[in-house]
């Protein structure tokens, strides 16, 4: 069997390693020594984007769309492939290394996704550009961690945990949808996200792509529920006003204001 060539190596913000090493026309990230993403299971990132976007209130109109981590690509070239000419993919991603890989031996695996000018790339943490959004994005993907409780970096916690789920539901507009990946069930994480108000759901799916063997892996989904319109000609109800005191009642005359 041809052995595994180290092909780079990198260090994130908490020491962790990054190492990308190749195998043939095979490519994998491994981060501490374990294989974090690989070019031959990217089936379920794809369906990350896939599913997504097909649960949004307007399926085919999202405006604005996070993505939290590059990985290698195949989220980011799934959410162009369903994002209309006038809509943005926004990619959160916090190794500089790692974008420098996309741009370079990995560009080819999912055809060079960041060079499509609907991609808006921010080398930085994904917790803070949703901690600042409120009703900005129509979706936010995630999948930065092997699942909500098992995480890649120190610190990603705070996007899984009831505030970082309510940060999640805020930064979404009416009708989105947030999707997490992760290598398998988290019921408690099903239930945070039922909590925070979202339409939670759990599906299963395989990691190399629709009718493919193998390992099997979860997107999680949390669907922000939509306004709902009002129909026309009707007016919006009253404003219901505080009584008068009975003094005042009887005298047909109005409060004072203090001041």
């Amino acid at each position: 069997m041809q052995p595994w060539e180290t092909v780079e190596r990198a260090r994130v913000a908490d020491g962790t390693e990054l190492l990308l090493a190749r195998r043939g026309q095979e490519w994998v990230v491994r981060a501490g020594g374990r294989v974090l993403m690989s070019s031959r299971q990217h089936g379920s990132e794809d369906a990350l984007a896939e599913l997504a976007m097909a649960r949004l209130a307007r399926p085919g109109q999202a405006r604005t769309v996070l993505i939290g981590g590059l990985g290698l690509g195949y989220t980011l070239r799934s959410t162009l492939d369903r994002l209309g000419p006038d809509g943005r993919a926004v990619v959160a991603e916090i190794s500089p290394e790692l974008v420098a890989w996309n741009r370079g031996p990995l560009a080819h695996l999912a055809g060079r996704p960041l060079d499509d000018p609907r991609t808006r790339l921010q080398i930085g943490d994904v917790v803070a550009r949703i901690a600042e959004a409120s009703g900005a994005f129509d979706a936010i993907l995630l999948d930065v961690d092997n699942s909500p409780s098992s995480m890649v970096l120190a610190g990603n916690d705070r996007l899984y945990g009831m505030k970082g789920v309510r940060a999640c539901a805020r930064a979404l507009s009416a009708g989105g949808v947030l999707a997490v990946w992760s290598a398998g069930p988290d019921q408690p994480y099903l239930e945070r996200l039922e909590a925070a108000g979202l339409e939670g759901r759990a599906v299963t799916v395989p990691a190399r792509g629709v009718g493919a063997g193998g390992a099997r892996h979860v997107i999680f989904l949390g669907v922000k529920r939509a306004a709902s319109p009002r129909r026309p000609g009707t007016a919006a109800p009253p404003a219901r006003s505080r009584p008068l005191p009975r003094a005042a009642a009887r005298r047909g005359a109005r409060p004072s204001r203090k001041g």
